[in-house]
C-alpha cells in the first residue's frame, strides 16, 4: 500500500471520527436541554388556562362543526372546553413524536403576525422546517418548482459569501440582494428541506386555507389549532384551542416542538440499539481457520 493511500485512509477515518464525536456531543446536549415528559403531564390544564387556550371567537362567527369541542359561552364568547384539548393534543403529541422516531419530517405553519416568530423559534429549536411569511402556492403540490427558487437562494448566498457581489456594479449588487432577501424571507424556512413534508402543524387554519388545501391534496396529514371558527373536519389531529391568543400560541407551539425532540431521541435510541446488534451479531461470526 502506498503512503499516498494510506494519508488518504488516516484523513478519512480522523473525519468519521470527528463526526461521531460532533454527534455525541449534540445529542448529549439535546438530553440535557430536553427531558421527555410521560403521558398526562405534557401540558396542564393550569398551563392551558393561565395561557388564554379555552377563549374562542364571538358565537356569530363560530363553525358549528365546533360544537362538540365549546364547553360553553360567556358574554357572547364562546368558550372551549380544555378537557377535549387535552385528549386531543395527546393523540396530536403521540402522532408527531412516532412520526419523527420513524425518520419523518414536519412544517410548522403561522404566517400570522403574532405567531410568526415563534414558530420560526420552535421550528429552529427542534430542527424541522417552518413558513411564517407567506405559503407560497405549489410548496406541497409543486415541489419541484419550489426547489428552483431554493437553489437559487442558495447560489446567492454563496455568491456573497465568497465576495462576488463586491466585485459588480453597485445596481447589479444591490439587485442580487434584493433578490436574495426576498427568497430567504418566504422560503429561508425551508432551504433545506429535500422534499415534500410527512406532516404539517398548522397555528390558524382558516388563515393557512392554502396549506391546508394543498396537504389534503398530496394525504399529507395535517395537525394544527383550531379554534371556533375553524372546520375541524379538515384537520387529521385537530387540538381545540385560541390561535389569536401569543402565549396560547407559545404553549402549544412549543409542546409540538417538545413532541419532535422526543421522537428525535427515540430514533437515535432506535439507530443505536440497532448498530449494537450489529456488531453483536460480527461477533458471533467467526471465519474458520484455512
Amino acid at each position: 500500500m502506498s503512503e499516498e493511500i494510506k494519508n488518504t485512509q488516516q484523513t478519512e477515518e480522523q473525519k468519521e471520527t470527528e463526526v461521531k464525536e460532533v454527534e455525541t456531543v449534540e445529542a448529549e446536549k439535546q438530553e440535557e436541554t430536553f427531558k421527555p415528559r410521560p403521558k398526562g403531564s405534557r401540558i396542564t390544564m393550569k398551563e392551558l388556562l393561565e395561557a388564554g387556550v379555552h377563549f374562542g371567537h364571538q358565537k356569530e362567527r363560530w363553525n358549528p362543526k365546533m360544537k362538540r369541542f365549546i364547553f360553553t359561552e360567556r358574554n357572547g364568547i364562546h368558550i372551549i372546553d380544555l378537557q377535549k384539548t387535552l385528549k386531543y393534543f395527546d393523540e396530536a403529541y403521540d402522532f408527531v413524536a412516532d412520526l419523527i422516531a420513524n425518520g419523518g419530517t414536519i412544517l410548522f405553519v403561522c404566517t400570522k403576525k403574532q405567531g410568526q416568530d415563534i414558530v420560526k423559534e420552535e421550528a429552529e429549536r427542534c430542527g424541522m422546517y417552518y413558513i411564517n411569511k407567506r405559503w407560497l402556492g405549489g410548496i406541497i403540490t409543486n415541489f419541484e418548482t419550489i426547489k428552483k427558487s431554493i437553489f437559487k437562494l442558495k447560489m446567492l448566498k454563496k455568491m456573497e459569501e465568497e465576495g462576488i457581489f463586491e466585485k459588480l456594479p453597485k445596481k447589479e449588487a444591490m439587485k442580487l440582494r434584493r433578490k436574495k432577501e426576498k427568497l430567504e424571507k418566504y422560503i429561508g424556512g425551508i432551504e433545506n428541506m429535500k422534499k415534500i413534508p410527512d406532516a404539517l402543524f398548522i397555528v390558524d387554519v382558516v388563515r393557512e386555507e392554502n396549506a391546508v388545501t394543498e396537504a389534503r391534496k398530496a394525504g399529507v396529514p395535517i395537525v394544527a389549532l383550531v379554534d371556533t371558527n375553524a372546520d375541524p373536519d379538515l384537520i387529521d389531529y385537530p387540538i381545540p384551542a385560541n390561535d389569536d391568543a401569543i402565549r396560547a400560541i407559545r404553549l402549544l407551539t412549543s409542546r409540538i416542538a417538545d413532541a419532535v425532540l422526543e421522537g428525535k431521541m427515540r430514533r437515535d435510541a432506535i439507530k443505536l440499539a440497532e448498530g449494537e446488534e450489529f456488531v453483536e451479531e460480527e461477533a458471533e461470526f467467526v471465519p474458520e481457520e484455512e
